[in-house]
């Protein structure tokens, strides 16, 4: 028998409480293929910082009898750092009206429940009821499909991506350093994904000036 589940969101300072509970997520689902992360709660730390500090971020929980078993996160795009910035300023999108998708992550015995559908309903409902933003986007780690480490059974998400209306964005790429599994600490390529963020008639328009 599957176990229930509730779906829970909390925003800007609502966060803290769960920082923990999202960073231990990160350390144990992100140490699978593709990413490979020999997770820390240092690195952790430094970077739920951004979410932790913005007033319109959002975590999105699944809790099974008080205990986190996934979650994703999200942030104004301008709350963020650098270099998560910097492919839309040399691109078409002005960063000021993205709403950035940090991740999703969900313990194994918890996939195929819809709970990543759920995941991205929330974040991008929240996304339009801030009332700012104009697209939604996300970055995924690039590797090599012959890659000898990838499992046999893998399944990546693109065609789920692509069904939530999302596309990939060949040109615009950034490189974060982590921790890799008997690597070492190491450069990382990742390609963002991009939405439109679609305002229906029940929907609250951009402010003033937003374009």
């Amino acid at each position: 028998m599957q176990h229930a589940h509730a779906i829970q969101t909390f925003r800007g300072p609502a966060i803290q409480p769960w920082l923990d509970d999202v960073a231990r997520l990160r350390v144990a689902v992100f140490r699978d293929w593709p990413y490979l992360y020999a997770g820390d709660l240092a690195y952790e730390r430094e970077y739920l910082a951004a979410y932790a500090e913005s007033n319109d971020s959002v975590f999105v929980l699944a809790v099974d009898e008080g205990r986190v078993v996934g979650a994703s996160t999200g942030l104004p795009l301008l709350d963020d750092s650098a270099e998560f910035r910097q492919p839309f300023l040399a691109s078409d999108i002005d960063p000021a009206h993205v709403f950035y998708f940090g991740e999703s992550v969900l313990l194994p015995t918890w996939r195929g429940r819809g709970i990543g559908h759920a995941f991205f309903d929330a974040r991008e409902d929240h996304a339009r009821g801030l009332g700012d933003y104009r697209w939604t986007a996300f970055a995924a780690v690039d590797r090599d499909a012959h890659d000898a480490r990838r499992p046999a059974d893998f399944r990546g998400n693109d065609d789920f991506w692509r069904k939530r209306g999302y596309s990939r964005q060949p040109g615009m790429t950034m490189q974060l350093h982590w921790n890799e599994i008997d690597q070492g600490p190491m450069a990382h390529a990742l390609t963002f994904w991009t939405r439109p963020l679609e305002w229906g008639p029940l929907r609250r328009e951009p402010k003033e000036g937003v374009a």
